[in-house]
């Protein structure tokens, strides 16, 4: 193991706490928008930088890819964070956002962990080990019948104009399923599959900050990661996590 899950654990735990203090006090913290849809505040910004400080510090042969701060000069090996997963849910004072680090090695990714600070739930993962919730090892459900399923999605290509959006394809598979949910972070999405809450989870559009670290989580967990075509991997334009048992049956509604 190239890392120490212990010290990424308490590095993104002190990440959360320099979260929850904006989070406390939204009224006197800083939003701009990047774009018409795209919210950056001084949460963001400040648990990014605690990040990159704190994780090169301790693992200084890594780069690192920050929503934020960008790229460094090696991507060879990097940490690939997004500080706030769910923006606009922290801006609103609601309390499905998270923080996602992922640690990939030569295209491979090794390690990660997705917080979620105002729920006090930590998800880690190491390749080849499991995934954990609060330190409890997690699976995916049970769950066989799609028509029984809870599913989550999300809609980052309406937050872009697309039009080749997520309308359609969710009207298809919300008639086939029992419930549907939109919580607005997708770290924590993948998290829920892995947890076994929620049987499948779909977008487009997406970062691999987005993504790395719940994708490897689900993983671990025993979930199925590909893209729209099955094909398997992290496709952050086309990602579909499911827990295995409803794969077949989601995947043509695709």
């Amino acid at each position: 193991m190239p890392i120490s899950l212990d010290v990424l654990e308490k590095i993104v735990r002190d990440a959360g706490s320099i979260a929850m203090r904006y989070f406390k006090n939204l009224d006197s913290m800083g939003v701009i928008k990047k774009s018409p849809r795209d919210l950056v505040t001084d949460a963001d910004v400040e648990v990014e930088a605690y990040l990159k400080e704190a994780l090169t510090k301790a693992y200084p042969q890594y780069g690192f890819w920050g929503e934020e701060s960008g790229q460094s000069d090696d991507q060879t090996s990097r940490w690939i964070v997004d500080p706030i997963d769910g923006t606009h849910s922290f801006a609103k004072g609601q309390y499905f956002w998270s923080i996602s680090v992922a640690l990939e090695i030569d295209g491979d990714l090794v390690a990660g962990s997705v917080y979620a600070p105002a729920l006090d739930d930590l998800y880690l993962a190491a390749k080849g080990q499991g995934a954990s919730k609060n330190g409890k090892a997690i699976s995916v459900s049970a769950e066989k019948s799609l028509a029984d399923s809870m599913i989550a999605t999300g809609f980052a290509c309406l937050r872009s104009y697309l039009q080749e959006n997520n309308l359609q394809r969710f009207c298809r598979i919300a008639q086939e399923t029992t419930g549907q949910r939109r919580f607005g972070s997708a770290a924590m999405d993948l998290c829920l599959v892995a947890d076994g809450q929620v049987d499948a989870f779909w977008e487009q559009e997406l970062n691999l900050y987005d993504v790395a670290a719940g994708a490897l989580i689900a993983k671990e967990a025993g979930g199925t990661v590909t893209d729209f075509k099955g094909k398997e991997g992290v496709f952050p334009k086309q990602i579909l996590v499911t827990n295995g048992g409803i794969f077949d049956q989601i995947l043509p509604l695709m």
